[in-house]
């Protein structure tokens, strides 16, 4: 066992260094500053893809997957740059949305209306990607946008999992960080991983999470940590950081399914080292 989560820490720490030094010399990072006239809305939106692929792209060999990263809610899209450079490593073109902006008003609780009455907050942010995808393919035509995964952070894993919801003929995978309010999306064509916090300040609301038999069924990967719920941006410490994108990268690789990683005895691992087994993972 120790030999184990050494090797798993080796790992994490590679990984870590891996997207470090990708992040530092092959990866693009560029701003967009759109505007939809028709909403009056700005949309900020923080553009990442490695040159070489994107080369690729340019010359016909290669069509740059899409991911869409949705920020939490009083957290830039700018500060997801630890889960961008896992996709824009893999070739992905990754597009960071602000989907708040100053003149927002407030969320508010609502209990007993539908996601305790933000449905029109992700209302706001499904808008908001349609439209950055609409004016993406005027950029970078060489991508492929019926094929989507969708990222998202607390309340933009809700504008996520809701954007899912309603367009499944155009989302594959959904990865999500402690979203609390939207119902898991239970579909067998959609690939799901979702990193939940054990923050005692944000509680998941009954009825989002699927039971152990729906994950199963539709190969659902529920990762269950120790983390903070704040934790899971670029404002995380590095191990949080370094461990969620070893398990990132491992779903990506296995096509959307982190079901591989191997399981281990929650009494003997000790604090900070990954334990994974389908929809009962922790992270201690």
């Amino acid at each position: 066992m120790k030999r184990g989560i050494a090797v798993l820490t080796c790992v994490c720490a590679l990984t870590g260094a891996v997207y470090f030094g990708i992040s530092k010399w092959g990866i693009a990072h560029e701003t967009l500053n759109l505007f939809d006239t028709a909403r009056q809305r700005p949309v900020a939106v923080d553009l990442a893809v490695r040159r070489d692929y994107e080369m690729k792209a340019d010359d016909g060999y290669w069509k740059l997957p899409v991911a869409i990263i949705s920020n939490g809610n009083t957290v830039k899209n700018t500060e997801y740059s630890f889960l961008a450079n896992v996709f824009a490593a893999r070739g992905y073109l990754v597009a960071s949305i602000q989907q708040d902006i100053p003149t927002d008003p407030p969320l508010m609780t609502k209990v007993g209306l539908p996601y305790v009455g933000r449905r029109e907050v992700y209302e706001k942010g499904e808008a908001n990607i349609l439209f950055a995808i609409e004016q993406l393919k005027k950029l970078q035509p060489n991508a492929d946008y019926e094929h989507l995964t969708l990222v998202g952070h607390s309340n933009g894993g809700d504008t996520a999992m809701y954007f899912a919801k309603h367009h499944p003929e155009l989302v594959t995978k959904v990865v999500t960080l402690d979203n609390l309010r939207v119902p898991f999306v239970l579909s067998n064509k959609l690939k799901i991983l979702s990193f939940r916090s054990s923050d005692p300040n944000f509680q998941t609301d009954p009825g989002v999470l699927p039971t152990s038999q729906q994950a199963k069924a539709d190969d659902i990967d529920i990762i269950h940590t120790k983390f903070q719920h704040t934790w899971m941006s670029d404002r995380g410490p590095d191990s949080v950081k370094e461990r969620i994108q070893a398990t990132l990268d491992q779903f990506l690789s296995d096509g959307g399914s982190s079901a591989k990683l191997a399981p281990a005895d929650d009494d003997k691992a000790p604090a900070n080292n990954m334990i994974a087994y389908n929809d009962r993972a922790r992270f201690p």
